[in-house]
């Protein structure tokens, strides 16, 4: 498993009853994790001074509980990327730390070539990724089909310093946004893609993990350049296994160019402990 080990300004505290004790810099939320099943809490007092707890709801959904004031967002520093925070609906932050594991990774790639790097980046959220590779000195598509999230993208970008660099911001569906580079013979040298398990695009098109993402990864493999760099395709679906996004990699990347695929893990530690928090899987094809 790959750990996120590097976050100052992010920990887990502690961890019980299907919740995670964090602090983000001087914020402490508690929020859901389903693989959380332990009962027993390692720190007790630590949850004495929560700020905010998400609720879920029995019927779907859920809300945020307030205990202490707090600023409706904030920011937050992972080495030199800055990122905003907000408490949104269904548990999210607009950030998954663990996904530092990756970000360290891609920018290590990038600085190392002697040749500018074009990446596309889809279902790109609040752009981590994006920021991790216009830092490191690629130009960068980010693409998403949701106006707000792109918006936020947009709002870490600037605060990470980078509003100059070259990044374009598409709202669009994947699969329609792929298929017309494929028509006007656009190319990438590295793809990132983080997929939702179920999703609609911008006019209602239906997302679905299981049945949409080997074609997606196909698709993609049609805007890749001579010279590809890497191909990185995470998810958070239940029941997936890294090694099928290894095995779809294999078949559509590994078949057409020469290099190193892998798959794992990704997890959070929590401080004060040896436990750790699994987050996720995550599939590399690199040169």
């Amino acid at each position: 498993m790959d750990i996120a080990t590097n976050w100052k300004d992010y920990e887990i505290l502690d961890m019980a009853n299907g919740e995670k004790l964090e602090r983000w810099k001087d914020i402490i939320l508690a929020r859901p994790d389903p693989q959380i099943i332990w009962k027993d809490k390692q720190f007790p007092n630590k949850w004495k001074s929560i700020n905010a707890r998400y609720i879920r709801s029995s019927s779907g959904g859920g809300h945020w509980d307030y205990n202490k004031k707090m600023p409706e967002s904030w920011q937050v520093k992972y080495k030199d990327l800055t990122f905003n925070i907000k408490p949104m609906g269904f548990k999210h932050t607009g950030l998954f730390p663990e996904q530092a594991v990756n970000w360290d990774w891609m920018i290590s790639k990038i600085k190392k070539e002697k040749r500018n790097i074009s990446v596309l980046n889809l279902f790109a959220y609040t752009g981590g990724a994006t920021v991790a590779c216009s830092y490191a000195g690629a130009s960068v598509c980010h693409v998403d089909s949701s106006k707000g999230m792109t918006s936020w993208a947009k709002e870490n970008v600037e605060s990470s310093g980078l509003k100059d660099r070259p990044i374009r911001f598409i709202v669009d569906d994947v699969f329609k946004f792929v298929n017309r580079e494929i028509r006007r013979g656009n190319k990438y040298d590295a793809i990132i893609m983080d997929p939702p398990s179920y999703g609609r695009g911008t006019n209602g098109e239906v997302w679905k993990f299981e049945d949409n993402i080997s074609e997606l990864i196909e698709l993609c493999s049609k805007v890749l350049s001579d010279k590809p760099l890497f191909f990185l395709v995470n998810s958070y679906t239940t029941g997936i296994s890294s090694v099928v996004l290894e095995n779809i990699l294999k078949i559509n990347i590994g078949k057409a160019y020469k290099g190193k695929i892998s798959s794992g893990e990704i997890g959070l530690p929590m401080s004060g402990s040896d436990l750790i928090l699994p987050c996720g899987i995550y599939a590399r094809w690199e040169c």
